[in-house]
């Protein structure tokens, strides 16, 4: 290209950049658009915060979730800043780390895709021998990611649904 025709190009995609909407601009539509109610849980929270006269501030995790299997869970979660800071942090430990070895993410990911048993978890390629399964299981069961039900089926408790969503969006890059 000839340096007339690329600055028209630039010029021409400046125009367009300028004259998009506020949130349709930059990285090709991969970020929400920003505008007015895009914090609406913050701006919540805060107001529901400093009627509480809470100003050290506070955390709130929400979700509404349809499971693969058609089960649906909502769930939220709220703590005061100083109750999450001043608190012992140490009991997080277990259940940090039985999420901690990707076959425990595996399983939990395929409990809640709807295979609940053990035969049907063994059943699957690379998870291991059925008494690793079963240790993996008693670590999620122990953590509190997972219970049994009737039957030897496994499943993540309802209130730990949401919660798992959570941590592992927290754990992305």
């Amino acid at each position: 290209m000839e340096l007339e025709e690329r600055v028209a190009e630039l010029e021409r995609r400046l125009a367009a950049l300028e004259s998009a909407p506020e949130g349709a601009r930059g990285g090709g539509g991969a970020e929400p658009p920003v505008g007015e109610g895009d914090f609406w849980a913050l701006e919540g929270l805060k107001a529901r915060l400093a009627q509480a006269g809470a100003i050290d501030g506070g955390v709130l995790f929400t979700g509404a979730v349809t499971l693969p299997t058609g089960e649906r869970y909502e769930w939220q979660y709220g703590v005061l800043a100083h109750e999450q800071l001043d608190g012992d942090w140490t009991e997080a430990a277990e259940p940090f780390a039985a999420l901690g070895h990707p076959v425990r993410l595996r399983l939990l990911r395929e409990i809640l895709g709807g295979r609940r048993t053990a035969a049907e978890l063994a059943a699957l390629e690379d998870i291991g021998t059925t008494g690793q399964i079963y240790h993996h299981l008693r670590q999620l069961t122990g953590a509190g990611w997972l219970h049994t039900t009737g039957r030897g089926r496994h499943e993540v408790p309802p209130g730990r649904v949401v919660p798992l969503l959570v941590a592992l969006a927290t754990a992305r890059p």
